[in-house]
């Protein structure tokens, strides 16, 4: 991922948000503010093969914690274009991401996702993560109180 992707991530990020199950945030960030919250070498971006400069979808790290104790967990996101979606993009992008995150010692990959969201939980079981909680009630998203189910993968080549 690139600034060159920047405005189609940040338009596909927008989608998600408007659907309502994908993120407590209500508006996509600046292009600046995402750069500066994900890790550059766990952003990737899944592209057409009929035309390379179209994004389909984008996954990406942020930190979990700046303690040393924490450098082997990241926190990720997964979005697809809606007109993508029920093609695989995903999976190829959780399946690249995992190889990423393990060749760089990443130990455990985690994410929040609402109970509501389906697709992602099929997803992330597919993958390998399990649900490790849930934080009920944990914040407000407009205007009611939501949970979030807390998913883990730990990897298996890392010990």
């Amino acid at each position: 991922m690139s600034e060159a992707h920047a405005q189609q991530v940040l338009a596909i990020y927008q989608a998600g948000i408007d659907e309502g199950n994908a993120t407590f945030e209500t508006e996509a960030p600046s292009w600046s503010a995402f750069h500066a919250s994900r890790l550059p070498r766990h952003r990737l971006v899944a592209t057409s093969e009929n035309d390379g400069d179209r994004v389909l979808g984008w996954i990406a790290a942020s930190r979990v914690s700046d303690r040393c104790a924490y450098a082997g967990v990241v926190e990720h996101s997964v979005y697809v274009h809606p007109a993508a979606r029920g093609q695989g993009v995903a999976r190829r992008l959780l399946t690249a991401f995992i190889h990423s995150t393990e060749a760089a010692g990443i130990w455990t990959v985690q994410s929040g996702v609402f109970p509501e969201n389906t697709a992602s939980l099929a997803l992330h079981d597919r993958a390998g993560f399990r649900v490790i909680g849930t934080r009920e009630r944990i914040g407000r998203h407009h205007g009611r109180w939501r949970d979030v189910l807390l998913l883990e993968r730990r990897s298996e080549v890392i010990s």
